[in-house]
């Protein structure tokens, strides 16, 4: 079976059906040319014709290096993709009846989350007849959001849909804690020592060998 051949994304040299194109770039003299002589040009370079903008009249082409040109243009892509920080959104939920020790505990792990980058969902589930404490399921998502203001801002205060009241967090900047860098390994020459020249040959050392603790 055959493969199936990848589209390029440009068209180049003889798949440039224009008549005539328009030339831009370093390595040209810069105008309107017929596409037979601008292929021409480039080939006399040992380069490719490159149309970069097909929409245009004429059609805009450069005299480029298409295999160079079209790993820059993947780099870009990566280096993008990269930049793009995928946003983590954890879910801490509440009981309107929620008791100090359980709540400190979900405040502290909304604290390790925030430090690490994600955002916050809490929400206090109503169930059943419950729904008659709302004010103190807001109250609890208040006192939420002020247990964590050093880390976190609010991005929707407490607001009540069907049986669910929720709260929305965002970590602040300062609190987001990058993973810290791997410590560099001393350089083993700089620990060695020279040796001590003898005083006497018949003298034997009297150093005892050195011993250390290994960190546990």
């Amino acid at each position: 079976m055959p493969r199936q051949q990848v589209e390029e994304p440009f068209k180049i040299n003889q798949k440039i059906l224009a008549r005539e194109v328009r030339l831009v770039g370093d390595n040209v003299e810069q105008g309107i040319y017929p596409t037979d002589q601008a292929r021409k040009m480039a080939q006399d370079q040992n380069l490719d014709l490159v149309e970069i903008s097909p929409t245009a009249t004429p059609p805009v082409c450069r005299v480029i290096d298409y295999s160079k040109f079209k790993y820059e243009q993947k780099k870009k892509t990566r280096e993008l993709k990269a930049k793009q920080t995928k946003v983590v959104l954890k879910e801490i939920r509440f009981g309107p009846n929620t008791d100090e020790h359980d709540f400190a505990f979900k405040v502290k792990h909304a604290q390790e989350f925030l430090r690490e980058g994600a955002k916050i969902k809490s929400y206090v589930h109503f169930v059943g007849r419950s729904i008659v404490f709302k004010e103190r399921g807001e109250i609890l998502l208040l006192k939420f959001a002020q247990a964590l203001e050093d880390l976190a801002k609010v991005e929707q205060l407490p607001k009540l849909e069907g049986k669910r009241m929720f709260l929305y967090l965002a970590p602040k900047a300062a609190a987001v804690v990058k993973p810290a860098a791997k410590p560099v390994a001393p350089d083993a020459k700089a620990e060695k020592k020279a040796p001590k020249p003898a005083e006497d040959k018949d003298k034997t050392s009297e150093t005892a060998p050195a011993t250390t603790d290994a960190a546990e």
